[in-house]
């Protein structure tokens, strides 16, 4: 593509967008039309911002047809998502909540419990794929719950045992010998 002449004014506007924005796809694609207007090259620009020839071809083209609006992202196409706002609020509001003050008899969510919970409250079910995306998204994460007995447990059992237990690996001729 030949070398494009931008005036001074909407080059001073594209700078000015360009470090304006938070956005990377909208940095990336100013950054697409001022290297073009500097005179370089398709590739080169591609290689430098490390996109495709192509996706340098699509900027250019969107703002020869509209200008500096068509350098922002568009809407996504597809359908909308089914995670409304309110099924996000409780989904946020849930997780956030240890399932015994819900009336629960475990302590921990996991994915198939929070998703049902989440289904009763708002009729909008989710795989559990998606719904480790959806909290993902909200900034959770999802880890592995570990078991243990601590809490269930006779504390000072479970001590004294530990003790003999390592007083046996120290010396075995220590062992008890069971009585019957």
């Amino acid at each position: 593509m030949s070398r494009w002449e931008l005036g001074a004014p909407e080059w001073e506007a594209l700078d000015r967008m360009r470090f304006a924005t938070t956005e990377a796809a909208l940095f990336r694609n100013v950054t697409i039309i001022l290297m073009t207007a500097a005179g370089r090259t398709k590739v080169s620009i591609a290689r430098d911002l490390g996109c495709s020839p192509a996706t340098v071809d699509n900027i250019r083209s969107r703002y020869q047809e509209y200008g500096r609006e068509g350098l922002r992202r568009r809407k996504s196409p597809g359908r909308p998502s089914r995670a409304t706002a309110e099924y996000r609020a409780v989904l946020r509001r849930t997780v956030q909540t240890p399932p015994q003050h819900l009336g629960y008899g475990f302590s921990t969510w996991s994915g198939a419990r929070l998703g049902q919970h989440v289904k009763r409250q708002t009729g909008i079910t989710f795989s559990e794929d998606q719904l480790e995306r959806l909290l993902h998204q909200e900034g959770f994460s999802v880890q592995r719950p570990k078991h243990t007995l601590k809490g269930k447990r006779d504390e000072g059992a479970y001590e004294q045992a530990r003790q003999e237990l390592q007083d046996m690996k120290k010396k075995p001729w220590l062992r008890r010998v069971p009585t019957c």
